[in-house]
């Protein structure tokens, strides 16, 4: 056994901002070279960000993101660095460039580009052909591969293990969804114990718009085992030493002595003595693996606080209705942004009932967050009033339930436009997929932190929670939850119980199965509302297929 000192960088980057990203890229660089590492492996694309999407149609910026990565190329010494970028020839392509000593000494252009579920890679790259270099980084033959790339068997992972790559990295920006990990960590263990040499896989970190990006970047050894990893949801530049397998000559070699595979060329990166602060072996990071419901909860935090922060937001306002995801929301917001940031506003009308205005002010009290109760039932009257002669002679519904909810939009939209805030919408996966929410009402603001987290999993959430804190009241939990529009509603007047619709909902959105094989009414109001999710805001992914960016059914469909 050999061994390499590698940096695994685990950047939390900013579509678009090519400078800023520089300045991360470089910084953790002179963190890798000061702790003697031989290389530093950063995230696919971090000079851009991911996903740029159309800014890959504007030639300005492809070219800007060229020189930008020229300067990450210029900041290198004898550690070598591993860094995502868009490279430009017959067209565009996801690419890895090797520096080091001030140049770029190769490129590679990723191989399989997906195109599916959130990806679309398709629309904007080229494939690479695959012929590419092995690089002598630190006296190890290192092959690099980018993201999907190592999820093909048969792919350029395999390609570079054969011709006598001792050393796998992959870059990556996957994003997150419940059990992904989980998924990620058995591929790559597979891919590095076929291979028969050491994996790094380096991801990115971050929220960008509704996806999020959770690190956990990992390190397997040449039998597939884990043998580093990083946290899951924050930055990390971790350097320790891996140890390699000097397999060159057993792989290009068969038992008669006859080449196997073709050799890929060479490119010397670095060699020589390795430049160490320390003579001591540095031993890999081990993160304590998460539960289901902490990982979905860190992920709904990171993704609310990059997409405010990035969006250069300092504070945000919700309604606190005294209910189960309003409560869940400020809660979130609260740990993301801190209370200072916070502002939640009761809106009371005739029907609101006094715990649920005590429970919205005893939540505001225990997160420390500003609270304001803004009565609408002025509002409410006037407009009722103003009606009175155009509804005449039909009974009161659903339009007089919903101008309570469209005046609470009013509320919040006007106090964002006087202090800039942020509002941040309540609505959850459930109330989404079948419509249970109204449009210009409870579906105005800019950001969805829960839209893709169903009911049932709001309220496992809020117990995890309450666990590491208890901030979410207990009387919130325990009553059924009601929009309460009119006098006893409850949820279960329109709805079947959560319990039951939840599992419909998942196997009809997530699954894709067709109607025959579900509750028809269920189908029927998950089709219905398309036309409210398209002019809902965006909010964090956490499950495999959310509505947005995984899910895109037509709004005019005659298919049932």
């Amino acid at each position: 056994m050999t061994w390499l000192r590698v940096a695994l960088c685990q950047l939390d980057t900013v579509v678009g901002d090519l400078p800023g990203n520089v300045e991360r890229v470089v910084g953790a660089l002179g963190r890798a070279e000061e702790a003697g590492a031989d290389l530093a492996v950063f995230p696919e694309l971090a000079i851009t960000g991911y996903p740029p999407e159309d800014l890959l149609l504007k030639p300005g910026f492809v070219a800007d993101n060229q020189v930008a990565l020229a300067k990450v190329a210029q900041a290198t010494e004898r550690c070598a660095a591993i860094v995502g970028f868009v490279d430009e020839g017959l067209d565009l392509y996801n690419s890895a460039a090797v520096c080091a000593a001030g140049e770029i000494r190769g490129v590679y252009h990723k191989v399989n580009l997906p195109n599916y579920s959130v990806f679309d890679e398709q629309r904007y790259f080229l494939p690479g052909d695959g012929a590419e270099n092995l690089y002598i980084i630190g006296g190890v033959r290192v092959g690099v591969s980018v993201c999907e790339d190592a999820w093909d068997p048969t792919g350029p992972v395999s390609a570079q293990a054969a011709a006598g790559a001792e050393l796998i990295v992959n870059i990556n920006a996957s994003p997150y969804h419940a059990a992904r990990l989980g998924e990620r960590q058995r591929m790559l263990a597979t891919r590095a114990a076929d291979a028969s040499c050491a994996l790094v896989y380096v991801n990115t970190v971050g929220g960008q718009d509704e996806l999020v990006f959770d690190g956990a970047s990992m390190v397997f050894d040449a039998e597939g085992r884990l043998v580093a990893a990083l946290p899951q949801f924050e930055e990390s530049v971790s350097v320790f030493d891996v140890e390699v397998r000097p397999t060159y000559r057993k792989r290009l070699l068969d038992p008669r002595g006859r080449h196997r595979a073709r050799p890929l060329p060479e490119v010397t990166v670095s060699t020589g003595p390795r430049q160490t602060v320390s003579t001591a072996r540095i031993e890999p990071p081990h993160s304590v693996p998460m539960g289901r419901e902490e990982e979905i909860y860190k992920a709904l935090v990171l993704g609310t606080a990059d997409y405010v922060g990035k969006n250069g937001f300092r504070e945000v306002v919700i309604g606190l209705s005294g209910g189960v995801d309003s409560s869940l929301v400020a809660t979130i917001a609260t740990d993301a942004l801190g209370a200072a940031a916070v502002h939640g506003v009761s809106m009371p009308s005739r029907h609101t009932s006094e715990p649920s205005n005590q429970d919205a002010a005893e939540l505001a009290a225990r997160l420390g967050i500003d609270y304001r109760a803004i009565s609408i039932e002025p509002a409410h009257a006037a407009m009722l009033a103003m009606l009175a002669g155009t509804f005449a002679g039909r009974a009161a519904g659903l339009a007089e339930e919903n101008i309570q909810s469209r005046l609470r939009g009013v509320v919040l939209m006007g106090l964002s436009n006087k202090f800039g805030w942020l509002v941040l919408t309540t609505g959850n996966k459930s109330e989404l997929a079948v419509g249970y929410s109204t449009l210009y009402g409870d579906t105005a603001g800019g950001f969805a932190v829960i839209k893709d987290v169903p009911k049932t999993l709001v309220y496992r959430l809020c117990r995890w929670r309450n666990t590491t804190g208890e901030v979410i009241p207990k009387s919130v939990l325990d009553k059924p939850p009601t929009a309460e529009l009119r006098p006893g509603q409850l949820d279960t007047d329109n709805l079947p119980p959560y319990e039951l619709l939840d599992p419909v909902l998942e196997s009809y959105v997530e699954g894709d199965l067709t109607a025959s094989e579900l509750v028809e009414q269920v189908v029927r109001l998950v089709d219905l509302a398309e036309y409210k999710r398209r002019q809902s805001p965006l909010g964090v992914r956490v499950t495999p297929k959310a509505f947005g960016r995984d899910r895109r059914m037509p709004i005019t469909n005659g298919y049932r």
